[in-house]
């Protein structure tokens, strides 16, 4: 019997199962797959895809796509959690000094960003990365979804810090229309690849799956995210609530690699199999995210907080949206759209980093060895 006090113990009561003796047949079969596993061709890096390679997904290298390693890289000197920043002021700031409508502001960005962070690790861990043919692309991806992991942990150690009714702000995203419509909109998406009989040779298939991915990365993560920290940077930048902004400042860290990542993806897909995206489905996208965001400003900033309005933030949506469309290499949704909030990149941004906006992260550290 199992010794339950020391389970790797052997119990003198335990029969001891016999092999039982192979023919020769037997014993020559073995030998013969055992020479055919020696006889196999190493992996050609040219018969490698993001979707449907050809060679074997448990061998790493050689790389066909060097950039998604140099990802998983990058990631890893971001690491932090959110026990390593204190969030004693924000509790006296909560308490004390917000207003009603500061609140009000704050309470709904987390009741957003908890339910979004999930639903982005389920989009990459359950959705996605399964279907990916290049471990390079898979090994990044397990990083994200432990970051996705991470953040939800962020908002609700937030959450635990201010004593707010958990049951309350979680539930939020399923009473609250504005909430409930963004996060519907990406369930879409999910449920339309998180399928077992998915065939992404079947053209329409990769369509739908190259639109799907391309939604969560520019839209979701590369527009939806940026737009969810804002309001809580407008108030950092008059010194309120400063340790969640600092929370959303390592988390901004994720996020851009996520989407370049993505964007990177739904590009080499696209190439890699001549992929024709309607460019009437990829607008009717755009104004749907669109009008999705502008319901939820109008809902979030209901009464405008100093320095802040739900009119900065569909303006700084619409900017966004058109360099996430120029980098997926699709015409501009909203053209003219300008940057309404100049001093965001230096408030969202850890002094002395490169703009996450605009250019590749190379100068991350290990959160404990940020130097500010």
């Amino acid at each position: 019997m199992l010794n339950w006090d020391d389970p790797l113990a052997i119990s003198n009561t335990l029969a001891v199962a016999k092999t039982p003796p192979i023919s020769a047949i037997q014993a020559q079969e073995k030998v013969n797959k055992q020479a055919q596993l020696i006889d196999v061709k190493p992996v050609n890096v040219d018969d490698k895809r993001v979707v449907n390679g050809l060679t074997d997904i448990n061998q790493l290298a050689p790389f066909k796509y060097p950039w998604a390693w140099e990802f998983f890289l990058n990631a890893n000197k971001n690491h932090w959690t959110p026990l390593d920043i204190n969030m004693s002021k924000d509790l006296h700031d909560y308490q004390h000094r917000l207003t009603l409508e500061e609140k009000h502001v704050y309470e709904n960005v987390l009741a957003y960003l908890t339910t979004s962070d999930i639903l982005a690790m389920r989009n990459v861990g359950l959705a996605v990365m399964e279907k990916m043919t290049a471990p390079e692309l898979q090994i990044y991806q397990a990083r994200q979804v432990y970051e996705e992991a991470l953040h939800t942990w962020t908002y609700q150690h937030c959450i635990e810090t201010l004593g707010l009714d958990q049951s309350e702000i979680y539930n939020r995203y399923r009473v609250v229309p504005a909430i409930n419509q963004k996060i519907q909109l990406a369930n879409q998406k999910i449920n339309s690849i998180l399928r077992a009989d998915i065939d992404l040779n079947d053209k329409d298939e990769l369509e739908n799956f190259v639109m799907s991915y391309l939604f969560f990365a520019g839209v979701f993560e590369g527009c939806w995210f940026y737009n969810g920290f804002s309001p809580i940077f407008a108030l950092q930048r008059r010194g309120l609530m400063t340790g969640t902004a600092e929370q959303l400042q390592y988390i901004m860290r994720d996020e851009v690699l996520h989407c370049a990542f993505g964007i990177r993806v739904v590009n080499q897909i696209i190439l890699e199999n001549q992929v024709k995206l309607d460019p009437k489905a990829i607008n009717d996208m755009w104004m749907e995210a669109e009008a999705a965001e502008t319901e939820y400003a109008q809902y979030l900033l209901r009464d405008p907080i100093l320095g802040y309005s739900a009119e900065h933030h569909i303006a700084q949506f619409r900017y966004i949206a058109n360099r996430r469309a120029k980098q997926l290499k699709q015409t501009e949704p909203f053209p003219g759209a300008k940057n309404c909030l100049n001093w965001l990149d230096e408030q969202a941004n850890m002094r002395k980093e490169k703009n996450f906006f605009e250019t590749r992260v190379t100068e991350y550290q290990s959160g404990g060895g940020l130097k500010w």
